[in-house]
């Protein structure tokens, strides 16, 4: 299978670059035509490569190439051997006697004999019956460090490499913001939940079938009527997808496969339709001649015919239209401005001045401890930069580590907790509340947003949407400020959008390109999709758990995305779109402006095995001029993405 230099650089090329070298292509190229792959495809094995590396340095230069291109050929090789196991032992018989049983040790070598690529060494030692492929040794190139065995080595946080340094920086002609002399008095920042957060203490796992359907149905309908309203279409323009006609309609519907199993490709695409519009049925599309991205749940408009009643033959994907962008009264926006001590037009580009934000998402802490020793790295940042807010997006405590799966941990000395009665409430008090309530004294101005996730053993509600913490039963500080997930906030005037959900990922996964997208970019063609579609998780249905990257507890099986469908409307964005949109991924950290609106991925703030990243941002106070005052009844915009420096940092 071909493989085109400009396919390789759609989904290989890092930020700031235009190409990949050319021995570098060459090796993909090579990968592709030996494993009948597509680039799309091999995307998708070098991302489930790096988890497996599990290195933050992991990145794609010669030797790696190589030494993933090694790696796939022995997962290829050790699954022919095991088929040729697998059929010898069938022709053996299933009662065959096992060999090797005089020479030792009991049970564990007779499992030893039987199991595939393992030899029976009679020492009474059970060996794994699966071994981590080896990758060659390989050399330091520019200053990036490559794997040099199949399994990553887990490094101490103190030996770290190269703490605090910027990996990527948007708008780096603005100045980074500069502590004050004296901190201030007062928060700098206040807090307005734009979404109903009440909303969200609902029933989980008390879903109705004709409810959810009735969710889905609305959803489609609902952008039926937008889109009418944007390109101004007749009634009469519009028809169902599933009816044959000679006449080209306009097709409104939910982006489907036409199987259970398997990933969506051109060939499987199918149109869903409402019960309105179309009877609820479901009739496959034919997109040769037109070039876009679908994801299953994706809501779209096509216009086309269903000459032969088969199939709906796509000619155009009309424009979605957008939310306007956020806003507010100029009368408002001085009176933020005053309180942020701005009086002088100097005061609009003095960095002491700005906003200094900080974000980052869960995990924090490394698999083989729960000392949570980024996120005390990630304070004293803030308690050192005198930060006006830190977003701490979940997971806080991560059901997926190992020692909180297991319960095998063991807290510190607490006159409050009783050891025989102790519970991860009292675990989470202990490890993490604590520190933040140390932040909280000496930073007293400074606000801390929480985000929950469904990967948090400490809350309660284990489906999406998911209510917020609860405070005081975890002990977190009254500047903690407890929100849903998802949630649309006010920091001051910027509204903020954040899903703990790694949607990117999702999307990226579940995705087919049909031709050449306008986006060439897949990092701001994926944000897009959310902006375009109104929603935190267009995604529908969610990604099986089973397909996701194994976690480090005993059984690998990732917590996935467990969805209540009857309440995905508490996941739409309803009056406009926000200024800044923070979407945490496994994906590269990213800082993007997409449709007007600031992009964030600051990454996970631990890897499993390593220290990860974080953001800063750095907002410069919105001037606002003699004619917007003058004119108090127009609101203006905020123009976040041209007066806010964002730095993805290590930790």
């Amino acid at each position: 299978m071909a493989a085109t230099k400009q396919d390789l650089n759609q989904y290989f090329v890092v930020p700031g670059a235009s190409e990949l070298p050319p021995d570098i292509s060459g090796e993909l190229q090579s990968i592709c035509r030996l494993h009948s792959v597509t680039p799309q495809e091999l995307s998708f094995k070098w991302d489930a490569y790096k988890m497996k590396m599990d290195t933050e340095q992991t990145q794609l230069d010669l030797p790696t190439a190589r030494a993933f291109k090694q790696d796939l050929q022995e997962i290829l090789e050790r699954e022919s051997r095991s088929k040729v196991h697998m059929k010898s032992a069938d022709k053996r018989g299933a009662f065959a006697t096992p060999r090797n049983l005089a020479k030792g040790g009991g049970a564990f070598d007779m499992l030893d004999s039987i199991t595939p690529m393992q030899r029976s060494t009679g020492d009474g030692k059970r060996k794994a019956a699966v071994e981590t492929p080896s990758a060659k040794k390989t050399s330091r190139a520019k200053g990036m460090s490559s794997p040099t065995d199949g399994r990553a080595e887990a490094t101490s946080f103190a030996d770290r490499q190269s703490p605090g340094q910027i990996i990527e920086t948007l708008n780096d002609q603005l100045p980074v913001h500069e502590s004050p002399i004296a901190p201030p008095s007062a928060a700098r920042i206040k807090v307005t939940a734009n979404s109903d957060l009440k909303k969200f203490f609902y029933k989980p796992m008390a879903m109705h079938l004709s409810e959810a359907s009735e969710v889905l149905d609305d959803r489609i309908d609902e952008f039926q009527l937008l889109i009418q309203k944007h390109h101004k279409l007749e009634d009469s323009e519009f028809g169902s997808a599933a009816s044959q006609a000679t006449n080209e309609i306009i097709a409104v519907g939910r982006i489907a496969s036409d199987t259970l199993e398997g990933k969506l490709n051109a060939a499987s695409l199918v149109l869903e339709t409402s019960r309105r519009t179309g009877a609820g049925l479901r009739v496959p599309l034919r997109v040769e001649s037109i070039s876009q991205q679908f994801f299953p749940g994706q809501i779209v408009a096509l216009r086309g015919t269903n000459a032969s009643g088969e199939f709906f033959s796509v000619t155009e994907v009309l424009e979605m239209p957008l939310l306007d962008p956020a806003a507010s009264m100029p009368s408002t926006l001085e009176a933020i401005n005053q309180r942020l001590g701005v009086s002088e037009d100097s005061d609009f580009d003095n960095p002491s001045k700005a906003l200094n934000i900080l974000i980052s998402a869960g995990p924090y802490t490394a698999d083989d401890n729960l000392g949570f020793e980024p996120l005390h790295a990630l304070c004293q940042k803030a308690e050192e930069t005198v930060a006006d807010a830190l977003i701490l997006i979940g997971p806080l405590f991560d059901v997926e580590h190992p020692l909180v799966a297991s319960g095998d941990f063991d807290l510190s000395d607490d006159p409050s907790i009783q050891p025989d009665k102790a519970t991860l409430t009292d675990a989470f008090r202990v490890l993490v509340g604590k520190l933040l309530q140390r932040l909280a004294q000496v930073v007293p101005s400074i606000t801390i947003v929480c985000v929950p996730s469904v990967r948090d053993a400490v809350n309660k509600h284990v489906s999406w949407p998911q209510e917020p913490f609860a405070r005081k039963e975890l002990g977190l500080p009254k500047q903690g400020k407890m929100v849903s997930n998802p949630v649309t906030v006010s920091l001051n005037e910027i509204m903020v959008g954040v899903s703990a959900t790694d949607v990117l990922y999702e999307l990226r996964r579940e995705g087919v390109v049909v031709g050449r997208p306008k986006e060439g970019n897949i990092l701001a063609r994926l944000p897009r999709h959310l902006i375009q579609q109104r929603h935190f998780f267009p995604l529908y249905p969610p990604v099986s758990r089973t397909l996701l990257a194994k976690t480090g507890t005993e059984e690998g099986v990732a917590t996935g995305m467990p969805l209540d469908t009857s309440y995905l409307k508490l996941g739409e964005w309803l009056d406009a779109r926000p200024d800044m949109l923070i979407t945490p991924s496994a994906l590269a950290p990213f800082a993007k402006v997409v449709e007007s609106v600031l992009v964030i991925n600051p990454g996970p703030l631990s890897k499993r095995k390593g220290a990860g990243t974080y953001a800063q941002v750095t907002v410069y106070p919105r001037q606002v001029m003699e004619e917007e005052l003058s004119r108090n009844t127009v609101v203006v915009g905020h123009s976040l993405f041209e007066r806010a420096r964002v730095d993805i940092l290590r930790i």
